[in-house]
């Protein structure tokens, strides 16, 4: 007992004589007592608020985070020497200097689970899931300061600012917009809970008032409205951008060009008739469910497909029926394309899976979930070398494995940082006893639990579900699955490609009739098309799929189905 009350007064004196920060909040912000992530961001320029430059680059500042409950108010916060951060640790590690400094409270709510378990997590308020733009959240204005982590002084932080509400989506001609509250996820989470959509209508919906038509499923991150579809030309007094990522000027310019050229072929002739649906899925965790039920997110694949598409189809007279539904996108949404053709193999009839997450854990981007022992470092006996985890077209390498999760635990505990890493782990684990996912590794030493990538491989590990179920599922999803990725994947997800295509090519009784195909040093997110480079093929979803499954869909449709009235 005595050593550790000498043990304490010596982590006081730390921490007494450690430069802290002191966060109130204005009189004009006052409201009930408040949980969340308060986070504390330093930066070295004013090129933007430094909740806009904490990022996986290179040219990422600082951010450091402390979680509190019941913060009442009146009452002040502490964030000192103990705050976790990125990309440096802790706070008395910080080189004494001259910073732009903000404070953000990024606001968490009280859910009671179905489960039993209450949880607190940030409800998506509109945003899609992005801490530093949710409405609701408050935040200080920035200020220049002197900081030394070695000076015992305090400094003070008002916050002063809340985030606005973001408008919604108007409805116009061609694009519609619903939302449905879900039975299914209501019960899960104890509260109502909602899935929004965007619907493109086809060319001439209202003069062919008895058409029915197929339902084209674009999958994807979180969308504002629908994606690369613009009814007026390009904006002449648009201001060039820079593409660092495509090496290019101009290229919203670009975008602006493409969405355009897509409406003209949209309403121009020949072009199939299908509803586009990009679904609005952001939940507690991150922007999007990953279209599948889930131990932590709730049954996200039931309600989607069972409850959300066939009111679509009711409201804007879809055929309504499984042969008449596909599914493609890119990333996280190649993966949920395939995923719900896995999954529901009877109501999606095709899917095209662009640079898809992993779909094999044992390629899980650069770590093997089932051999490898540690997700941040190579297993050795005497270095620690870390798993690359981003790199370009040409192989360099510009962030790690471990500093990917240093961030997303810095932004939030418990899998709550809205990021890559922590949303793959609340749809992919098992809910452990305190509501919260089950980490997949130790979010601070890398080391993997064996037991929770055993309950992976036998939920979510796409490859092995095809292989383990193709005598059940086989004849159903013949000739359905299709997938590309760039072989210089920024991610690395065209690892778990190569060895999902290794196990696709041996099914048998039928044979899989799957296309696996690779771009050559194209980085993510590449969809299969070798005539155009990737900056642009990116663009295209809408275009190189859907005319693509109305020729395929000649061959799978069930005898008596209608192919023809919705191709005026």
């Amino acid at each position: 007992m005595r050593k550790l009350l000498l043990l304490l007064t010596f982590l006081s004196a730390l921490i007494a004589n450690a430069q802290t920060f002191r966060i109130s909040i204005a009189g004009s912000l006052k409201q009930p007592t408040l949980d969340g992530r308060l986070l504390l961001l330093l930066s070295k320029n004013d090129n933007a608020e430094p909740r806009f430059q904490v990022n996986d680059g290179a040219q990422t500042q600082l951010v450091f985070g402390v979680n509190v409950d019941q913060w009442s108010p009146t009452g002040d916060a502490l964030i000192d020497v103990h705050a976790f951060g990125y990309p440096i640790e802790r706070l008395k590690e910080v080189p004494a200097g001259d910073y732009y400094v903000q404070v953000l409270l990024h606001k968490y709510e009280t859910f009671h689970l179905q489960t039993g378990q209450t949880v607190k997590l940030p409800m998506d308020r509109g945003e899609g899931q992005h801490w530093n733009i949710a409405p609701g959240n408050i935040y200080s204005t920035p200020v220049k300061i002197h900081f030394d982590p070695k000076t015992s002084n305090e400094i003070h932080l008002v916050i002063d600012k809340i985030i606005p509400p973001i408008k919604e989506p108007e409805d116009t001609k061609y694009v519609k917009h619903i939302k449905i509250q879900s039975k299914l996820l209501s019960a899960f989470w104890g509260r109502p809970v909602y899935l929004g959509a965007h619907i493109l209508l086809p060319e001439g919906f209202d003069e062919h008032p008895k058409v029915h038509y197929p339902v084209a499923i674009f999958h994807g991150h979180f969308p504002e409205d629908i994606s690369d579809f613009r009814t007026i030309p390009p904006d002449e007094n648009l201001k060039p951008d820079t593409s660092e990522r495509f090496r290019i000027s101009g290229y919203n310019k670009i975008v602006q060009q493409e969405d355009y050229k897509f409406y003209k072929q949209w309403t121009g002739p020949n072009f199939p008739r299908v509803l586009v649906v990009e679904i609005q899925h952001a939940n507690p965790y991150y922007d999007d469910s990953y279209a599948v039920n889930s131990a932590n997110l709730g049954p996200y694949g039931d309600a989607i497909t069972y409850e959300l598409i066939p009111e679509i189809e009711k409201r804007f007279r879809g055929i309504g029926q499984g042969w008449a539904r596909f599914m493609y996108g890119g990333s996280t949404g190649g993966w949920e394309a395939l995923a719900a053709q896995v999954f529901y193999p009877d109501e999606y009839n095709g899917c095209y899976a662009a640079c898809p997450d992993p779909i094999d854990f044992h390629n899980y981007t650069t770590i093997d979930l089932y051999n490898n022992k540690n997700a941040y470092y190579v297993e050795s006996d005497f270095r620690k070398t870390p798993r690359p985890g981003e790199r370009n077209y040409l192989g360099h390498v510009s962030t790690m494995i471990p500093d990917l999760n240093q961030r997303e635990l810095a932004l939030g505990t418990n899998s709550r940082s809205g990021e890559q890493f922590d949303i793959w782990e609340a749809v992919f684990s098992p809910m452990a006893e305190d509501g919260y996912p089950k980490r997949i590794f130790d979010k601070y030493t890398g080391a993997i639990d064996s037991s929770v990538a055993a309950y992976w491989k036998e939920h979510y590990d796409l490859t092995n579900i095809i292989q383990r179920d193709w005598p059940k599922i086989g004849n159903k999803l013949k000739g359905k699955m299709h997938i590309y990725v760039g072989d210089m994947d920024t991610y690395y997800l065209n690892d778990a490609v190569y060895s999902a295509e290794d196990v696709l090519k041996k099914l048998q009784n039928p044979n899989c009739g799957c296309e696996v195909d690779y771009g050559d040093r194209a980085e993510h997110c590449w969809n299969g098309d070798h005539t155009q480079p990737n900056y642009l093929s990116r663009l295209h979803y809408n275009q190189m799929f859907i005319p693509k499954w109305a020729e395929e869909v000649k061959s799978r449709a069930p005898k008596g189905a209608d192919l023809t009235s919705w191709r005026y």
